[in-house]
């Protein structure tokens, strides 16, 4: 038997690497993804190879993470549940495609996976599979409960290591996780799991890694302008960059004054809320510059109708449908509506704070001349048109609150009764 599997060099899929091969008696091809996580990568192939893995794959993917999924998405406005950025989300579709490319590569049987049985990476691994080669075979250890029982906890695991050579840093563990790729680093479990727990407090400033406390940020605002075609970013501060260069700049402006902190509790796919505290400073520049970008240029209608599918984009993402139709149809629509999205958005950067400071568009629907309180010297607008069109959204409203003014009097059968009631107390107050 062949298997590819997702290879970080940590731990667990360290022991991964040896479980599967000792179990299933298999080839185990290991793959790493290079999105961005930079320093993580060093010594892996060696590593790989001593833990048990016939080959290694380590591809630079960045470019074609940013240009392919992350572009695509912030083209769309997503964002999860109003604050998550879906850094983490957007990764694992090109990861698992890629593994399916090198299974193909290599006829192997199967891909395999350190994900969880709890959390959303295993749904969009498989999804992805699924979606890109149906016959494929995934494995998921800790889904397996003879697995689980052999370890049951870090301790199980080192000793494992240790027996067999794997060459692992045996240290305690990490009092929370990090995961970490071009577009964001998220931290979860451990002691975020207290969601009173203040991750911003002073004392846990060294857990940050792409950006500043906002309070340690430069104490002078820095400009910065995005050049948009199409809704896409090309240029930064004038120089014209690929997708890749333009996430590793904001990366770097962003990180600087401290922006794209989010501390949040989310909502699984798989039912259970969890509590997630993430840094993606170019994310938060970008998806901001592009929304202003959009108010100039983007048909009210198509904006809202768009506005609308936000929600249901960024679902799709986080459960891991990436390759689903729905989100492919959804995104021909996204593509359509970002036609004129093209100019130019200043932003000012402060203290953990993205502020506006200018936008303009060669294809810009403001027209300050139609907008203006003074005269209009085009005579595009005619005031006196208001008139009937109040009223004419008005008269359903006018309608409803007679009717409703109506169903709240008595009937008129009541009203009757009522009113020969009346007569008889003011007859026989007559004949008193």
């Amino acid at each position: 038997m062949k298997i590819v599997l997702a290879y970080s060099g940590g731990l667990d899929t360290s022991v991964i690497l040896a479980w599967l091969k000792e179990t299933y008696e298999a080839e185990i091809i290991a793959f790493c993804a290079d999105i961005g996580q930079e320093e993580e990568l060093k010594g892996l192939r060696p590593k790989a190879l001593k833990t048990g893995a016939s080959k290694v794959y380590i591809e630079d993917l960045r470019e074609e993470f940013a240009r392919d999924f992350i572009f695509p998405m912030m083209r769309a406005g997503a964002i999860y549940e109003g604050q998550y950025f879906l850094g983490t989300s957007i990764a694992r579709p090109l990861i698992a495609k890629a593994m399916v490319e090198i299974a193909r590569k290599e006829k192997a049987d199967a891909i395999a996976h350190g994900a969880t049985g709890k959390g959303n990476d295993q749904v969009r691994f498989e999804l992805t599979a699924a979606a890109l080669e149906p016959s494929l075979q995934v494995i998921a250890p800790w889904r397996d409960p003879s697995f689980r029982e052999e370890f049951p906890g870090r301790a199980e695991m080192i000793r494992y290591c240790e027996e067999r050579g794997i060459p692992v840093q045996a240290t305690a563990k990490k009092p929370y996780s990090m995961d970490r790729n071009l577009l964001h680093i998220s931290y979860e479990a451990g002691i975020l799991e207290d969601p009173w727990m203040d991750a911003f407090a002073p004392e846990n400033k060294d857990m940050f890694r792409l950006s500043v406390a906002p309070e340690d940020a430069p104490d002078a605002p820095e400009y910065v302008t995005l050049d948009f075609e199409k809704g896409d970013c090309v240029a930064v501060n004038g120089r014209r960059l690929s997708p890749l260069g333009v996430m590793q700049k904001l990366n770097r402006l962003g990180g600087k004054h401290g922006v794209g902190r989010v501390d949040m509790v989310e909502n699984r796919f798989v039912g259970m809320k969890s509590r997630g505290v993430y840094e993606t400073p170019g994310g938060a520049i970008l998806h901001f510059a592009h929304r202003q970008m959009e108010s100039l240029t983007m048909d009210r209608e198509v904006m809202h109708l768009r506005d609308s599918l936000i929600p249901r984009y960024a679902e799709l993402v986080y459960y891991g449908f990436w390759f689903s139709p729905e989100r492919e149809a959804l995104q021909a629509f996204v593509e359509e509506s970002q036609k004129n999205v093209t100019g130019r958005v200043r932003l000012k950067l402060y203290k953990g704070n993205i502020m506006v400071a200018g936008r303009r568009s060669p294809v810009s629907l403001y027209r300050p001349e139609i907008a203006t309180m003074e005269a209009d010297p085009t005579q595009a607008y005619n005031q006196d048109d208001a008139t009937g069109f109040i009223r004419l959204q008005a008269l359903r409203l006018k309608v409803g609150a007679t009717a409703a003014r109506a169903a709240s009097q008595p009937t008129g059968a009541a009203s009757m009764k009522t009113g020969r009631k009346s007569a008889k107390k003011k007859t026989s107050r007559r004949r008193k």
